[in-house]
């Protein structure tokens, strides 16, 4: 039989005012990158879902591109969440069977929460992941809530994507609606619950952002990188970043800077993208003469779309000539610049091979560096 297609629409319309931020929260950062592409990311990623559709408010489209890619299914919604969501799901009858539709403000889903959701509805029109409450409940004149039976909903929330459709056109017009589940419960669809997850958790006011980002585990990932070039008269001498006065240059496609090459294939290695090839291959006519700067920072840039923070570099230069030492703190300066860190986070060394090999002959430069950086993991 063929699986059932499977879309996940992404409400992201809001104006978030109660965040307390100066741009609508699912634009704002969380673990280093905004709520909307960590939430984006997971459904992207999961093997169950075939689609991903973001409904954003008007005027929203260059801040939701921005945070989530030029590629992304992004559409204009309504006013109120129940209008995005009715327009979303229009959008979708023509390529899907099911949807989970999903707040914004819930930046971390964790993917076995989406499986429990898309498993459950092979025997309901609609899942819900849901969490018991464990506090005391009481209302405002001190009448206590009996906590048996009553639970947090979350969202994703997943449906059978007819029944969805045919509940919001039933749905009165003069009546607001803030849960798709209660909308399909109405015109007689039945509505499983699935386990929750405190990851799922909604960041609405302030207090929340600093809730959400204690929520996340950081991976450390490091990696090395390694760079050769030849040293040839009539080349400029381009070495961390920095132009140094020399008889001779280093000799390849772009400006060569063999130090910011070897720092860039490192940090490559610590999110497993390639090496600097991949990226700016040499037979590239482009990159003839390029400044090696904007490889660095294209490396950083990809780590920080992971919402990942570099940690610490280190580069040791090996070479007979020229002396690194007078040029040391100006290659740690630009370094640390190329990559928005603090001096301190940036060593550089140097080294002879004792007039040994092609570096001892001073016919090269090589240079060997290592990179730490973190990673959120939010799921």
């Amino acid at each position: 039989m063929t699986r059932p297609r499977t879309a996940a629409l992404i409400v992201a319309a809001g104006r978030g005012l109660r965040a307390g931020t100066s741009i609508p929260k699912q634009y704002a950062p969380v673990a280093g990158r905004a709520m909307l592409a960590h939430a984006y990311a997971a459904f992207a990623a999961h093997p169950g879902i075939d689609e991903v559709m973001v409904m954003v408010a008007e005027g929203q489209q260059a801040m939701a591109r921005a945070a989530i890619g030029d590629e992304a299914a992004i559409v204009t919604g309504g006013v109120l969440r129940s209008d995005s969501v009715a327009i979303g799901i229009e959008a979708l009858c023509d390529t899907a069977d099911r949807v989970l539709v999903h707040d914004a403000a819930r930046p971390f889903v964790p993917s076995v929460v989406i499986d429990r959701v898309i498993a459950a509805l092979d025997d309901a029109d609609g899942a819900i992941p849901a969490l018991a409450v464990a506090d005391t409940l009481t209302k405002d004149d001190g009448t206590l809530v009996p906590r048996d039976g009553v639970y947090r909903i979350q969202t994703p929330q997943g449906f059978r994507l007819p029944i969805l459709v045919q509940a919001h056109a039933a749905w009165p017009a003069d009546e607001d609606a803030t849960d798709d589940a209660q909308m399909v419960r109405r015109v007689g669809g039945r509505v499983a619950l699935v386990q929750g997850d405190v990851m799922l958790d909604k960041v609405t006011y302030p207090e929340d952002f600093a809730a959400a980002e204690a929520r996340v585990t950081w991976e450390t990932r490091s990696a090395s990188g390694f760079d050769v070039h030849r040293l040839e008269a009539g080349e400029e001498l381009w070495l961390g970043g920095i132009r140094i006065p020399h008889d001779k240059g280093l000799s390849g496609h772009s400006d060569a800077d063999v130090a910011l090459h070897a720092l860039t294939d490192a940090l490559l290695g610590t999110i497993a993208a390639g090496d600097i090839g991949t990226h700016f291959p040499p037979s590239d006519p482009q990159w003839r003469g390029a400044a090696s700067d904007q490889f660095l920072a294209h490396a950083a840039s990809l780590i920080a779309a992971r919402g990942g923070r570099i940690d610490f570099v280190d580069l040791t230069l090996i070479c007979e000539e020229p002396k690194i030492g007078p040029h040391r703190d100006a290659m740690v300066t630009r370094i640390a610049a190329i990559l928005n860190l603090t001096t301190d986070r940036v060593s550089l060394k140097a080294t002879t091979t004792e007039r040994l090999g092609f570096t001892g002959r001073g016919e090269g430069i090589a240079t060997q560096a290592i990179a730490t950086v973190s990673l959120p993991r939010s799921a």
